[in-house]
């Protein structure tokens, strides 16, 4: 047998082998982590991936069910070291990353300080998170600069009056400081966390465009956003505008929230925008590792680590 019809049966066997893989186990529900199912598909991709590379071809369906297999969780406070190594270490436990959460204006909690080294050391990825500035419902009222002051000065760092060009500029000036100061490798990603609006005011735009400039325009770190799938297109929109107007031609890291027919086996993608990178699908849920149990929200994510830094090449 020729060489090249022994590659051309290669391909073609393994191929049909994991996308048949695929379909199965994209055929078969599935609530929890871990799951036959997920199983399916993990190994079927990576038997098309062996293909590819034995046959110097490409495996896109592959590297996209393999590339939405990382799933995370994000809890508003720090568990403590002893249930963050058994979530870890303990053997068939589903959680890759976790969300890592800034102090910042409309989460002053400060647990996670100090314990990036600490759990990169334990093999978890992070998604830096930093809650901004909020609308929660509100139109934001036009404030005089002397108001604005008053306001900051009486220790209301978390209201939607202070929505604006100058806040948001101040504010990711702040994440940039804090994400700094806990050592965050440089071009890391930084999510500003914004919670859903059934209208968006024009403050909130100019707020979150402005604290993405900030980043953008100090270029040590690169912007990401939090957001409700209900206002994720528009959000996107105007964060690739910044980017563009920056001159940096890297995607911007969007994570969608939405519960909607979220599966943990599905890929990000599958929340309906094709720009999503991380799905939140399961919000407040008890979720047990070790028989140790937390309340988190469940995310599935296209990297191991929503905030590491590209890869040159990539």
């Amino acid at each position: 047998m020729r060489r090249t019809d022994r590659r051309t049966i290669l391909q073609g066997t393994t191929i049909f082998l994991a996308l048949g893989g695929l379909s199965f186990g994209c055929g078969q529900p599935s609530t929890e982590p871990g799951s036959t199912r997920e199983g399916l598909v993990q190994a079927a991709a990576t038997v098309a991936q062996i293909a590819a590379a034995v046959t110097g071809q490409d495996a896109p369906l592959a590297d996209e069910a393999k590339s939405g297999k990382n799933l995370g969780f994000d809890t508003h406070t720090f568990p403590g070291e002893k249930t963050m190594r058994a979530w870890k270490s303990t053997p068939g436990a589903p959680y890759s990353w976790v969300g890592y959460y800034l102090p910042s204006p409309c989460h002053k909690d400060a647990s996670w300080v100090g314990k990036r080294e600490l759990l990169t050391s334990m093999g978890w990825g992070l998604a830096v998170v930093y809650v901004g500035q909020q609308s929660w419902g509100r139109k934001p009222q036009p404030l005089s600069s002397a108001r604005i002051a008053s306001l900051v000065k009486s220790g209301a760092v978390c209201n939607a009056n202070l929505l604006g060009v100058d806040r948001g500029t101040a504010d990711g000036a702040d994440a940039i400081t804090i994400a700094t100061r806990e050592g965050f490798a440089p071009q890391s990603v930084i999510f500003l966390d914004i919670e859903r609006m059934e209208t968006m005011p024009d403050a909130m735009r100019l707020y979150y465009r402005a604290w993405a400039k900030a980043l953008l325009t100090d270029a040590r770190y690169r912007p990401g956003v939090y957001v409700h799938a209900y206002n994720a297109q528009a959000v996107y929109d105007d964060l690739k505008l910044e980017f563009a107007a920056a001159h940096v031609t890297d995607e911007p890291r969007i994570w969608v929230a939405s519960g909607r027919g979220f599966d943990e086996g599905k890929a990000p993608q599958d929340v309906g925008f094709a720009f999503a990178g991380v799905w939140q699908g399961m919000l407040d849920v008890a979720r047990a590792v070790a028989d140790i149990k937390l309340p988190v929200d469940v995310n599935v994510s296209a990297w191991t680590s929503p905030s590491e830094p590209k890869k040159l090449g990539n």
